[in-house]
């Protein structure tokens, strides 16, 4: 196996999982709770869900710019000479990590913080929020991945 192998199969797998599960989570999980669960039994899972899930995203998270840097300099001379949709999914990336950070430390510890109140009101109204944005970063996140899959050469 090659360093960029190696490389490439990390920076895929956390991929895989960033924008899997955002999509698992928006697609499957919020219609199935949704339908079967009240109100506090619904929030309740969901930060237990929030916190399962980030035990896995910010590792991945945190993987992706190391792999993806490493896979650029093994590729390429220089940031100028690769593609442009390298720099695309650079941005992108960016994009993506500023929606999950709004997730992880404003609107998460608002979500805590209803919940730990019984304000089930609030609970939702937050839950509401983190909802528009994972959607919002799950759009990037499909974007990105076809992006990169058609290698545009423009």
């Amino acid at each position: 196996m090659t360093p960029h192998a190696a490389l490439y199969a990390l920076h895929l797998l956390s991929a895989l999982v960033w924008v899997g599960g955002m999509f698992f989570a928006w697609m499957i999980l919020r219609p199935a709770a949704v339908a079967t669960l009240e109100p506090p039994a619904r929030l309740r899972l969901w930060l237990e869900v929030f916190r399962r899930f980030f035990q896995w995203v910010w590792p991945a998270v945190l993987v992706l710019p190391f792999t993806g840097v490493g896979m650029m300099h093994l590729s390429y001379a220089s940031m100028e000479a690769a593609p442009r949709y390298v720099h695309m999914m650079i941005g992108l990336y960016v994009a993506m990590l500023a929606l999950f950070l709004r997730v992880s430390a404003l609107l998460l510890p608002q979500l805590r913080a209803a919940v730990n109140a019984e304000n089930w009101p609030e609970g939702g109204a937050v839950l509401g929020r983190i909802r528009r944005v994972v959607g919002f970063n799950l759009l990037i996140g499909l974007a990105l991945v076809t992006i990169v899959a058609l290698r545009p050469t423009f």
